[in-house]
């Protein structure tokens, strides 16, 4: 049976913001050689202008799920929401560096509210347990959606017009969605948005040294992971700010086993289910970012192509993965999510291996080199998106669904710089997708073990 009207419009505004969250994490990706050109920076601090906003969505994911949790999730909407639309509109403006860097930050700030916020409302709106089932379905292959949108229009936008351009999407989705939402999104019904009166949970406590050093970690560890790209694993500019972060999270860890009300509840990452669900996520789209970081490199700098040739060039992925998305969550329903994640990763695992042999050659057509490997490969991140989606969802307390979409959106955000990292250091571009390939097949015998 089809949901009711109201419930689609408030689905269509909550996924066209999460569409927005990603396709901003990748507008800057395809146009920063010309930002680096236009303020006259350096390799490095380009690396950080095109980390910042990753460093600070991924490190405050948590206790972004947490205010949500607490406040509600229409409420911690709203107010990330107005972070990430005032510092859209700073970042076009930007007379600088340093001006467009710190926009680049607290945009990254907002999306960490604005992700597990929109999953707490999506439970609302989807209270039955079949329905949320079947709306995750379709929310895992948006962020996927946005990745691909976000390459494809920052090169056509920045090619026509300029990269100022691109930050107008997301101000333009903020603002849309401001407006929208006392009208088409729930809030009297929301947990703990009556309080801690009879009948109503306890609201759970803010837990600030947990949200420090979860925050500290994850960006410090990232940031040390991101700058491989430039330097040796054995650099002091490497090393810091990776000892650092690692030894922030083990410093959370045992807080969180301390803490009356923790951040991030050490049994919450226990259930099979779930870990499997935020394993398939966080390689699943690392995998993709990786396909779309080495072709975006070897499409110009090998093949000579143009940045808006390149954009063209990933259309068919962007196709296939709308078209796959949608019979992903059919299959879920009927075949059950762990084995519909399990065969998007064993698909994807193909298509990847297609790409590391044929698609690097550049003697070989599109037609034939590339075009097959994106086909198969989009078809796959989005069966395993869908079904891991659901997954790391699954029979989660109404109470803690701020938690969950912190927790799997960190898994989404986390994964590609870890892998994608650890990838890189094997050789050359053939041997890093053939890595990744081997990772996605490894994954899918996991969970048909698991099933087992």
């Amino acid at each position: 049976m089809a949901p009711p009207r109201s419930s689609r419009a408030a689905f269509v505004l909550l996924g066209g913001v999460q569409v927005t969250l990603i396709f901003t994490l990748a507008a800057v990706a395809v146009p920063l050689p010309g930002i680096g050109v236009e303020f006259g920076v350096r390799r490095e601090e380009l690396i950080l202008l095109s980390a910042a906003y990753g460093l600070t969505f991924a490190g405050l994911l948590l206790f972004g799920g947490r205010l949500a949790d607490r406040y509600g999730g229409r409420r911690a909407l709203t107010a990330g929401l107005l972070v990430f639309g005032v510092a859209s509109a700073a970042a076009p403006l930007a007379p600088g560096y340093d001006a467009l860097l710190a926009a680049r930050f607290a945009q990254g700030a907002g999306a960490a509210v604005i992700a597990p916020a929109a999953m707490a409302v999506l439970r609302t709106v989807f209270p039955s347990p079949a329905a949320y089932g079947g709306a995750m379905a379709t929310w895992g292959g948006l962020s996927i959606l946005g990745a691909t949108a976000g390459n494809l229009l920052s090169g056509v936008i920045s090619a026509l017009l300029s990269w100022r351009w691109a930050f107008a999407v997301p101000l333009a989705v903020t603002v849309a969605a401001l407006a929208l939402a006392p009208r088409v999104l729930p809030l009297a019904v929301e947990p703990h948005s009556a309080g801690n009166g009879p009948g109503h949970p306890a609201r759970p406590r803010l837990d600030l040294p947990g949200a420090l050093l979860a925050t500290a970690g994850l960006a410090s560890a990232s940031y040390g992971l991101v700058l491989t790209d430039a330097w040796p694993w054995t650099s002091g500019r490497v090393l810091g700010p990776l000892v650092a972060g690692v030894v922030l999270l083990v410093l959370f860890v045992g807080v969180e086993r301390r803490a009356p009300d923790p951040l991030l509840p050490p049994r919450f990452l226990l259930d099979r289910r779930r870990a499997l669900g935020l394993a398939a996520t966080a390689l699943t789209a690392a995998g993709t970012a990786t396909v779309f970081v080495l072709f975006s490199l070897h499409l110009q700098d090998e093949r000579g192509w143009s940045a808006l040739r390149t954009s063209t060039a990933f259309v068919p992925f962007a196709v296939a993965l709308l078209a796959s998305s949608r019979v992903a969550g059919r299959l879920i329903g009927r075949q059950g999510a762990p084995v519909v994640t399990g065969a998007g990763l064993a698909v994807g695992a193909v298509g990847l291996v297609l790409l590391a042999l044929p698609g690097m050659n550049d003697t070989v057509p599109y037609a034939y080199g590339l075009l097959p490997g994106f086909v198969l490969l989009a078809t796959g991140v989005a069966a395993s998106f869908a079904g891991a989606a659901v997954l790391a969802t699954d029979r989660v307390p109404a109470e803690r669904t701020g938690l969950a979409g912190g927790v799997h959106n960190t898994a989404m955000e986390t994964g590609p710089t870890v892998v994608f990292a650890l990838v890189l250091g094997v050789g050359g571009d053939t041997a890093s997708l053939a890595v990744t390939a081997a990772l996605f097949g490894t994954a899918a015998l996991a969970l048909r073990l698991a099933r087992a």
